[in-house]
């Protein structure tokens, strides 16, 4: 079993790397393969809506967003790391995932997310709901901790003094755990869920 886990920060040893490297110590005692892959200092542009992908299979923009196409289709967990920028995820997260989720086209049900965020004081919650957007539209599980999921420091480092914050990111990694390895349990004895027909409507008459 394997988590991607993405660090979006432009810092390789920030406080969003604090968080992410809190959940792969657990990860690790859970016996599941682990890879953080930092993302956050990529020049990484964003979405063109040229749909070249729906033909070539992969992003026209030939970048990290198609060199972590593949792991993310063989992980059974994927977790992104944002920094918060004025109550959102940055733009080179949001160019990566916007990216990433459009341009591959494999099933990603079942395969169980999360997202995390660090922040010198607010704008927490904001990002973090943006972030699980991209889950929930693609019928991945989204796994919860004890509290949302969020870190507190400015300068690199100071999440580590933040002991309730670390303490929410191994509970996430438990039960993110924990949901991946009954998932796992699941599909092999139920498969997985029907699924119908795609039915679009834009509402234009």
């Amino acid at each position: 079993m394997k988590v991607l886990l993405v660090n979006g920060s432009p810092h390789a040893e920030g406080n969003t790397y604090v968080a992410l490297h809190e959940m792969k110590k657990i990860f690790m005692e859970e016996g599941i393969e682990t890879e953080i892959l930092h993302i956050g200092n990529k020049n990484i542009r964003g979405c063109i809506a040229c749909y070249s992908c729906a033909k070539k299979g992969k992003c026209v923009f030939d970048d990290v967003v198609n060199e972590t196409a593949s792991k993310f289709e063989e992980c059974d967990g994927f977790v992104v790391g944002s920094p918060v920028y004025y109550a959102s995820a940055n733009a080179t997260v949001t160019a990566f995932l916007d990216r990433l989720f459009y341009s591959t086209h494999f099933d990603k049900r079942m395969k169980v997310g999360a997202s995390v965020v660090a922040a010198r004081r607010g704008g927490l919650s904001s990002t973090f709901d943006q972030l699980n957007k991209y889950f929930t539209i693609s019928g991945m599980p989204v796994a919860s901790s004890q509290y949302w999921n969020g870190i507190h420091g400015r300068n690199a480092g100071e999440a580590e003094q933040d002991v309730e914050g670390l303490q929410i990111m191994r509970t996430l990694a438990r039960n993110m755990a924990f949901l991946i390895k009954s998932i796992a349990l699941g599909k092999e004895k139920y498969g997985l869920p029907k699924q119908e027909d795609f039915q679009g409507m834009n509402f234009i008459r």
